[in-house]
């Protein structure tokens, strides 16, 4: 099944290769740790190839988005929802802290009655910001679904039936050959 095994491998490194596409374009590739940790292993068993995909745990919640605590209009159709209790406590607010500090961003006081418009730190500016995502949720980047579906009308919809039909002529091919 050299045909099949071919085909499964072009459709694993398309998804990887334009999911990190996506992510470079996007406002989500900071660190390049998601970027770096999105792989996909192809499995062979008992005669099956299966592919797996897998990258950082918060991959799946900036692909799909996050329904925020008081509103789902970010993400309507998410799995996730801020303020449920089932995610990683403090990972938002470390996540927001780490971004903040990276990029140097700080807000200003409003000025007014003896405020002169000083900076807020960075613990405080990351707090105004976590208190919105958490609140409002993040939209969808589909950086992952979009080339996964992509991929699998082009490689697995198409190219997989006909590497399967090639696999079966080359096996009776040589079985023919066999017998003669």
């Amino acid at each position: 099944m050299l045909e099949v095994e071919a085909t499964i491998k072009r459709f694993r490194d398309y998804v990887i290769q334009q999911s990190r596409s996506n992510l470079t374009k996007s406002k989500h590739n900071n660190t390049k740790g998601l970027y770096n940790s999105i792989k996909g292993e192809i499995v062979n068993d008992k005669g099956f190839s299966i592919v797996g995909f897998s990258m950082d745990d918060y991959g799946m919640f900036v692909d799909k988005g996050v329904k925020g605590k008081s509103s789902s209009l970010k993400a309507p159709d998410s799995p996730y929802q801020f303020g449920t209790g089932t995610g990683k406590k403090g990972g938002l607010t470390k996540g927001i802290l780490q971004w903040v500090q990276q990029k140097n961003i700080q807000f200003r006081q409003k000025e007014g009655k003896g405020v002169k418009g000083q900076f807020l730190s960075h613990k405080q500016t990351a707090y105004l910001i976590t208190r919105s995502i958490y609140h409002k949720g993040i939209k969808p980047s589909l950086f992952f679904t979009k080339p996964f579906e992509a991929g699998y009308k082009k490689y697995i919809d198409v190219d997989l039936m006909k590497a399967f039909g090639q696999d079966v002529e080359t096996i009776v091919d040589y079985n023919l050959k066999d017998i003669k």
